[in-house]
């Protein structure tokens, strides 16, 4: 099996400010360039073959901190962005409740095939998401690979290892620059590890739910 350690990127200043960032972005707060630091140093003692990252901005500066210390090369793939949640997107949950209440009461109503206007719905999302890393599992069979992403891709991965169905409420936090290591093989998800954060000081452990992803 392959051993695959996702990464959620550091804290972002949307983050703080509770928005909805998708396929926006958001450039790292202060704690969350120290977390990514951390995260680096956390990583410089385990032998990895390849480092990934979505090309988004937070993801992959949280990967040149890695980068930095491990001396890996990028391998940037767009599949592994988080979900686009279209016109959400920039705003806190009280302006996409106000300005666009019936597309609220949709999004809230967990239906997976619910496609956000100019965006994805949640079973897009998985699709893509699974598809993105079952290859790159299968590229690189039985080495430990580090892919630096975003909560929801996270959520993907463990509601795959569990069997929870993507209308059912995630029962496990989303942590930023947390390690979560799962094994892929023979099409089946194994989490190993969850919400890893022991590199991070106390002060500087922090998790946004959906209104920030």
């Amino acid at each position: 099996m392959t051993q695959l350690i996702l990464v959620r990127h550091g804290e972002t200043l949307w983050n703080r400010e509770r928005r909805m960032q998708g396929q926006r972005d958001s450039p790292l707060s202060d704690t969350g360039k120290h977390q990514a630091r951390r995260l680096g140093q956390r990583l410089a003692d385990l032998s990895f073959s390849v480092l990934y990252s979505s090309d988004l901005g937070r993801a992959y500066e949280t990967a040149r901190s890695v980068a930095a210390v491990t001396g890996h090369e990028i391998a940037v793939d767009t599949r592994l962005r988080e979900r686009h949640f279209g016109v959400f997107e920039g705003l806190t949950s009280d302006e996409i409740e106000s300005g666009f209440p019936a597309e609220f009461d949709c999004f809230k109503s967990r239906n997976p095939a619910y496609v956000i206007p100019g965006g994805e719905s949640a079973q897009q999302f998985r699709d893509r998401c699974l598809s993105v890393l079952e290859e790159i599992a299968e590229r690189h069979l039985g080495a430990t690979v580090v892919v630096v992403t975003h909560g929801l891709v996270l959520d993907v991965a463990y509601r795959e290892a569990h069997a929870i169905a993507l209308g059912e409420p995630r029962p496990v936090p989303l942590l930023n620059a947390s390690l979560n290591v799962f094994h892929y093989g023979n099409r089946h998800w194994r989490c190993e590890t969850w919400g890893d954060v022991s590199h991070l000081q106390g002060g500087t452990v922090t998790h946004f739910e959906s209104g920030s992803v």
